[in-house]
Order: C-alpha cells, then sequence, then structure tokens
C-alpha cells in the first residue's frame, strides 16, 4: 500500500520554520517510516511573497511550492491540508483561527497560546469544525521518550516514581528588542523555555496512569528582568497528591542548564537522568540501587521534528481531530499552569495579547 501523504502549508518563514521543513523535507525510510509522507506545497510569509520565495530555496523545497505574500492567501490554497503555524507564540491564537476558519487542519508550534483562554477557543473552534488540532511539542515524540515513559509506566523500573526535576536554562544577550525579552511578542522564560521542563513532568508525572490525568498544584516564583518585566528566573512546583509525587520546573535565560544532568527522575528503586539537551535528547541513564548505570541511546537523524508531522499525519489519515499522545486536553491544563503561574507572580502580558474574542 502506497504511504498516505500529507500536504503542509507553512505559516511563517523563521528558524522554526525552516528546521522544520527541512525536516518535512527528509526521506522518511531513513527513519525506518513507511506508512507516511510529507509535501511542502505552499509557504507564506507575512512581509512579502519575495520573502516566501527566498525560504522555499532555503530549505530546498520543490520550485513548483506556492509562495505567497500574506497568511490569508496560504489558508485559501485547495492544495493545503495542514498548515504549521511558526509564528511566536504572541500571534498563534489569531494564526490558528483564520487557518481553523479556512478549513485547514493546524499543527501549531508551542507555547500554544499565550493563555488558556485563547487556547480553549482555539479547542472549541476545531471541535466544532472537526478539524485535526495539534500542538507541535516535537520532543514528545522522540522514541526516547515513549521508550523512557514505558519503563517507568508499564515496566516500572523505579517503582513509585516520587520526583523529578527539570531544568533548561540558555543565555541569551540581553536585548529588549529580542523576543524573549519583549513583552509585546509574548517574551519570558516561561513560554518559551519552560515548556520543555513542564513537557517533561508531564509525561513522566502527569501522563502516570495512576495519576488519572489529575491536574498538578501549582507553587511557583519568578525573577522579572528589569529591563522589560517579563521572566528572567521562573521557578515551579508541581504536586500531584494522587501521586503524593513532585515535579520542580526551572527555567531562565541567563545561565546554562549544567551538561551532564537537566532532567533527574527519582523513585523507590532508583533514578533516571538525561543530558543535556531537556528539547532534544538523545540518551537517558539509569542508575539502580545497588547497579551499575546503563545508557541508553537513541540517535537522532535530521532535527528531530519529523516525528511529531508524522503523528500528524498518521491521525489525519486515520480521521482523528487530535493527537492520543498529546491531546488537546493535555494542552489546556498545561495552558492553566502557566497561567497560575503568571498570576502568582503578577505577570500580565499587554491586553492586546491577552485578548480573547468574545
Amino acid at each position: 500500500m502506497a504511504p498516505y501523504t500529507l500536504r503542509w502549508g507553512i505559516l511563517a518563514c523563521g528558524g522554526i520554520a525552516q528546521t522544520f521543513t527541512k525536516d518535512l523535507l527528509l526521506d522518511p525510510a531513513t527513519r525506518d517510516v513507511h506508512d507516511v509522507r510529507h509535501e511542502v506545497v505552499a509557504v507564506a510569509s507575512s512581509t512579502s511573497a519575495d520573502r516566501a520565495r527566498e525560504f522555499v530555496k532555503e530549505v530546498g523545497a520543490k520550485e513548483s511550492t506556492k509562495a505567497y505574500g500574506s497568511y490569508e492567501e496560504l489558508v485559501q490554497d485547495e492544495n493545503v491540508d495542514i498548515i504549521y503555524i511558526a509564528t511566536p507564540h504572541s500571534h498563534h491564537y489569531q494564526n490558528a483561527l483564520l487557518s481553523l476558519r479556512g478549513g485547514k487542519h493546524v499543527c501549531c508550534e508551542k507555547a500554544f497560546t499565550i493563555n488558556a483562554k485563547q487556547a480553549k477557543h482555539v479547542v472549541q473552534l476545531a471541535q466544532e469544525k472537526k478539524i485535526y488540532l495539534f500542538e507541535a511539542v516535537w520532543t514528545r515524540f522522540f522514541p526516547l521518550m515513549i521508550a523512557l515513559q514505558k519503563l517507568l509506566h508499564e515496566d516500572r523500573i523505579l517503582g513509585k516514581t516520587h520526583r523529578v526535576h527539570a531544568d533548561l536554562g540558555m543565555p541569551f544577550k540581553r536585548d529588549v528588542k529580542h523576543r524573549l525579552f519583549n513583552p509585546d511578542l509574548g517574551g519570558g522564560a516561561l513560554l518559551d523555555l519552560g515548556v520543555y521542563p513542564f513537557t517533561h513532568v508531564f509525561l513522566y508525572l502527569f501522563q502516570d496512569p495512576d495519576n488519572e490525568r489529575t491536574p498538578p498544584v501549582v507553587t511557583s516564583s519568578i525573577l522579572k528582568t528589569p529591563e522589560t518585566g517579563v521572566d528572567e528566573f521562573t521557578t515551579v512546583s508541581l504536586n500531584f497528591p494522587k501521586l503524593h509525587a513532585n515535579g520542580l520546573v526551572t527555567a531562565n535565560m541567563t545561565v546554562k542548564s549544567p551538561e551532564d544532568r537537566v532532567v533527574l527522575i527519582q523513585g523507590e528503586k532508583g533514578s533516571v537522568s538525561i543530558p543535556w539537551p531537556p528539547y532534544r535528547p538523545e540518551s537517558f541513564i539509569v542508575k539502580l540501587h545497588d547497579q551499575e548505570p546503563q545508557m541508553h541511546n537513541y540517535p537522532i537523524h535530521g532535527q528531530g521534528m519529523h516525528w511529531e508531522a508524522d503523528a500528524c499525519a498518521r491521525d489525519i489519515r486515520d480521521g482523528k481531530l487530535e493527537s492520543d499522545r498529546f491531546p488537546l486536553s493535555e494542552s489546556i491544563v498545561i495552558m492553566e499552569a502557566f497561567d497560575e503561574v503568571r498570576k502568582q507572580a503578577d505577570f500580565q502580558y499587554p491586553e492586546a495579547l491577552e485578548w480573547v474574542e468574545a
């Protein structure tokens, strides 16, 4: 049987869009995938069609790939099945609404939206229109993550999990115009870097079968940048009462995480540690009590964004409206946790970003 082909439209032409598109264009057989394939049929830039044409050349897409100078033109292209939204998360809400109202399936970069109300509105619209919607947290779909969850949740290699600490720190130049420092672009550590340590905690604790997908109790602290007031250092305690377990999330944009360990999972029988980077891990180390450490390696071909694209293709092929591995309800729970972190620190974005359609 011929592989199912998913036809992509790329909305925005920045760095993340380039990385994702290059992965789409890789031969799926190189990652032992034979049931789905991808075509990039259109690209749109908000600035000009010329920029979109440059992007097509930069990523090595076919010359026949359509290049548009507006997002509205992209969502009207009848040859596009799904839109990949690669704008800053300050624009995800409006871009997702545009795409869904154009009748397109949506693969939206993280963070999903600015707040939970926006996320709920986007989900509601997708469900009303019976259109596939997906938050693109690529790390969740790595074979490594799937294998590690099996060890923890099915094989119970650590017995009961007691605690997960996940960290992502990366130093950025203190430029008030940089998106991470710019509140008008949803800047700050939480919604950009914090997504990754949150992902690790949610995969190992929130998705633990014994937790029954019960949302955590959130306690947090933020240290804001003196220049722009966005969160520079963010620390979040996520307590899971059903598990009697704790997740600790730390994220910052000033100092780099220690490379030897960015995630530590501790349980009754020992621990699992993941070295740098938490967003693209290629190995983890299991250390059981009174045993030698065991390294598990999962090399990545390409950047690793193709696995989430493959998941989208299979879901749409099978008539699903959301991912079983990362359901929309979990995206909303995470956005609600982000909201609570910001609420506890009295941290709001400009009203134009927090706005939700009536």
